[in-house]
């Protein structure tokens, strides 16, 4: 690890601070949280009483640090909503827990503000600055930005495998570096902990410059033409070798050309609905080895065999770690590695591949269903808002339609993942504020083009 590491790490909060002097607070906002989950290390500091000292637990205290100097006029004027009440839920569950596993109150409490750095301050800070179209449209685009500052470093890294961590900073981000290499080639990680995570990030940067694109809410962006940069993210994302972001961004796309094209919600309903049954059937059991052969059978089929004998693994992990959770399904195990498997021996014979299942061995019933419905409520309820389908073209509400499917992809990505987001997590509580106090749009303008002047009157006009 080199001294750039704690320089960059600590230096961070008095970056964000200047920020806020320089940029309007909303902007000061996007900016922070998109280059710090961009580009700072992927290194932890301990803090006595505190969560980890992080990249993302830097910005958050950074921003609110910001927030009490230049703008603290917007905590007094914040009202909390009912669809915030899912959040509140998630960030207090491991308390809840603690208490029913008698790990005491002190562990509850300690877990829970870990809980709420990674996601109650994120979702919090975007209700707090991006609850209204203009900052959706700022936080998208940003986020297209973002992705087209990866495009040479996932390019690179593509070639020579994944060492920019380690020449900036002095380590490896991945623990497992077998895993940066797929499809005769490497999966990039860049600055973030696994190849997953950038696979996720470019598949949002490419699905919201495709949307913008088409919205026609850019015309062009670094003075490039808009549809010149979109394509070359999608090049570098393919480059990017995850499987899983490539269906992901398919089921984008159809989401919201679908739900564009035939003026129906039903295409993000349908993926709402099967995030939710998979949930049911994996916390009921309902998926047993039968049914997980029958899948193998299928995908093997359909993909490849590798892909689908790695999903058949992670079934399997899903399989007996939903039988511990179900010992004790309502509030879980809590911490300290409980909600795993051991074999007799005490050895950890589970993977714990995925978010949900996380969520359900730690914090039970109540964890799944309070961590899914901060991220979903949000884009159901945009569903039935004023802003249908029918008006996601419109320049002022596509960014906040294209990340309402990006949040809902998230949501998809946590049940096959567990590559927590806090960009994202910034827009689902800008979705929600949005949601709780939605804006009144003005119909889209339209170029009148001149009437065609009569021969009679042209050769008049034409004289004078």
């Amino acid at each position: 690890m080199s001294l750039l590491v704690p320089l960059v790490m600590f230096g961070w909060i008095p970056v964000v601070l200047s920020l806020f002097v320089r940029y309007p607070a909303r902007r000061a906002v996007i900016i922070s949280f998109v280059v710090a989950w961009l580009f700072l290390p992927q290194a932890g500091y301990p803090l006595p009483g505190l969560p980890d000292y992080t990249k993302m637990s830097a910005t958050c205290y950074g921003i609110l640090l910001a927030t009490f100097i230049y703008d603290a006029g917007r905590f007094r004027a914040f009202k909390p909503g009912w669809l915030d009440l899912p959040m509140g839920i998630w960030c207090l569950s491991p308390m809840a827990s603690s208490i029913a596993n008698d790990l005491g109150a002190y562990d509850g409490f300690s877990s829970s503000m870990e809980q709420v750095v990674t996601w109650g301050l994120p979702y919090f800070l975007g209700r707090l600055y991006l609850g209204n179209l203009v900052g959706l449209k700022q936080l998208a685009i940003a986020i297209f930005a973002g992705g087209l500052a990866y495009v040479p470093l996932c390019l690179l890294e593509s070639r020579i495998s994944p060492q920019l961590h380690r020449l900036v900073y002095g380590f490896h981000a991945s623990l497992d570096f077998s895993q940066t290499m797929r499809m005769g080639g490497y999966r990039p990680t860049v600055f973030m902990v696994h190849g997953l995570a950038v696979g996720a990030w470019m598949m949002a940067a490419t699905l919201i410059g495709m949307w913008l694109w088409y919205a026609g809410v850019l015309k062009s962006f670094w003075g490039k033409p808009i549809k010149l940069l979109a394509l070359t993210l999608l090049f570098t994302f393919i480059n990017c070798r995850s499987t899983g972001a490539y269906l992901l961004l398919v089921i984008g796309l159809g989401v919201l050309f679908g739900g564009k094209k035939l003026r129906t919600t039903l295409p993000l309903l349908v993926l709402i609905a099967f995030i939710t049954g998979y949930l049911y059937l994996g916390v009921s059991g309902a998926i047993t080895p039968e049914r997980r052969a029958q899948i193998n059978v299928a995908l093997t089929k359909t993909l490849n065999a590798e892909r689908a004998q790695s999903l058949d693994f992670r079934l399997a992990n899903e399989e007996i770690l939903g039988e511990k959770a179900r010992e004790s399904p309502m509030f879980g195990w809590g911490g300290w590695g409980r909600a795993r498997v051991y074999d007799d021996y005490g050895k950890d014979i589970s993977v714990t591949d995925s978010l949900w299942i996380i969520a359900f061995g730690n914090q039970g019933v109540l964890g799944v269903i309070s961590l899914f419905s901060s991220i979903l409520l949000p884009s159901l309820c945009f569903c039935f808002s004023r802003y249908r389908p029918h008006t996601w073209k419109h320049p002022d509400i596509a960014p906040a339609a294209c990340l309402t499917v990006v949040s809902t992809l998230f949501a998809l990505d946590c049940v096959l993942n567990a590559m927590v987001n806090p960009v994202f997590t910034l827009a689902c509580g800008g979705i929600a504020g949005l949601v709780m106090h939605p804006q009144v749009v003005k119909p889209a303008q339209t170029r009148r083009l001149p009437k065609k002047i009569a021969p009679s009157k042209r050769l008049t006009t034409l004289q004078h």
